[in-house]
């Protein structure tokens, strides 16, 4: 059976591979080899294998070439794309840096200006006081004026009927009465004297009380306006105010009153005016004072809180911004990285205590400052650490210098907001005082 297998084999190969003979030759000799169709089949076979092998090889070695060139390019301008929209950043923190440099001169500004108008309107109120006092004392004067001029009159219409009783009881008697006439008419002549002068004094407080009463009214409009413009510096400051808090998630009544409750005498709450000792009700120009008096009290609480919340960038030269706050290969990246040259001065972004100053693990050397609020901040990564757990620190106090401890790929801040111990988006407090500091 085998035998018989095998010839039919060999008689398969003989119709595609013939028996052949390869003769060689010399001088002297000639030679030959005998190739068998199974020889020939192996032959065809291995040479088959090492072209088509030789072919798989080169494709992949072109699409390998051709592949990784292609990567290589789309790395390149991803890496470009990348490096431009860094460049992008930093040329807008630059200028929401200035921006926020120009919007605190306009806010000191406006605080200056605040001030001085608070003055003149405080001085103006005590000038309308006294010209009320004055006026009152004019009416009081004019109408005591009036009640002598009437007794005045009184007086000469019974000197004058007295006149006419003596002349006609002379003319009567036949007798000279040249003293008594003389006598009446001295006492005519300074009856008419004093009605005249009371007239002219009466004229004159009338005319002066027409006078203070204008300058009440030029008094009055000019409080207007500068109750008008107080109005308008109060808006224009304590607005942005409430929209920074409120775009970091932080109620801004319930910030304010922590804030005047935990008051610690930076500033303070304002005493609101009162012009009247006999309870009555306050005048408009008063309400509207104590109004005024309101908003400068919440935008000193606020100037109080900014100072505690982390609204500030902890690096103030050039950066780039390497990483940001989110979920990253499945894990949750809880900060924002910074990167700069090694050494770059690292500043603290709120007023709080120092609760860490040391290594710890993954972060490197590592500063925590606790803030009010329940707000806690963190500097990781760090190359020196500048200050002391149980240390107070200011808004802007340099902490540390930006290094590359812990776990980490290259030169950089790692930088954390934990609220109630979770960490928030740092971002939302700098970008939320973009438009404020």
């Amino acid at each position: 059976m085998r035998t018989r297998l095998a010839i039919r084999m060999h008689a398969l190969m003989e119709r595609f591979f013939p028996e052949r003979r390869l003769f060689l030759r010399s001088d002297t000799d000639t030679r030959f080899i005998r190739l068998k169709p199974e020889t020939q089949a192996i032959a065809f076979a291995g040479g088959t294998l090492v072209i088509g092998w030789t072919i798989i090889a080169t494709a992949i070695l072109l699409m390998d070439s051709i592949g990784a060139g292609s990567y290589r390019e789309q790395a390149k301008r991803e890496q470009t794309t990348y490096q431009q929209r860094l460049n992008d950043l930093s040329h807008e923190r630059d200028a929401r840096a200035a921006e926020a440099v120009a919007a605190q001169q306009r806010f000191n500004s406006a605080l200056q200006q605040i001030s001085i108008m608070q003055s003149e309107l405080l001085d103006s109120e005590a000038r309308r006081r006294e010209l009320e006092t004055g006026i009152d004392v004019i009416q009081a004067t004019l109408r005591d004026t009036m009640r002598a001029r009437e007794e005045i009159s009184d007086r000469l219409a019974a000197l004058e009927q007295q006149m006419q009783d003596g002349g006609t009881a002379l003319a009567a008697s036949g007798e000279t009465g040249d003293g008594t006439l003389d006598m009446l008419s001295d006492a005519l002549a300074r009856t008419a004297a004093e009605r005249d002068k009371v007239v002219a004094d009466a004229q004159e407080a009338l005319v002066r009380a027409a006078e203070m009463q204008a300058e009440i009214e030029r008094m009055q409009d000019k409080n207007d306006t500068i109750f008008r413009q107080l109005e308008e510096a109060m808006t224009v400051s304590v607005k942005p105010l409430d929209k920074m808090f409120e775009a970091a998630g932080m109620d801004p009544d319930r910030i304010l009153n922590q804030v005047r409750r935990g008051y610690s005498g930076q500033g303070g709450p304002l005493t609101p005016l009162s012009f009247s000792t006999r309870g009555e009700e306050p005048s408009e120009d008063t309400r509207r004072a104590n109004e005024i008096l309101g908003q400068m009290d919440r935008l000193n609480l606020y100037r109080i809180a900014a100072q505690k919340a982390p609204f500030a960038s902890p690096l103030k030269d050039a950066f780039r911004f390497t990483s940001g706050f989110g979920y990253r290969w499945g894990r949750l990246h809880a900060g924002t990285d910074f990167a700069a040259p090694h050494g770059t001065p690292i500043y603290s972004t709120a007023d709080g205590v120092v609760v860490h100053a040391g290594w710890n693990s993954g972060y490197g050397r590592l500063i925590k400052i606790q803030h009010e609020f329940g707000i806690e901040t963190r500097y990781a990564h760090l190359s020196q650490i500048r200050v002391s757990v149980g240390q107070r620190v200011s808004r802007g106090q340099r902490i540390g210098d930006m290094g590359n401890t812990g776990r980490s790929t290259g030169t950089h801040l790692h930088y954390e907001v934990r609220v109630g111990g979770k960490p928030v988006n740092p971002m939302t407090y700098i970008k939320a005082a973009n438009d404020v500091f």
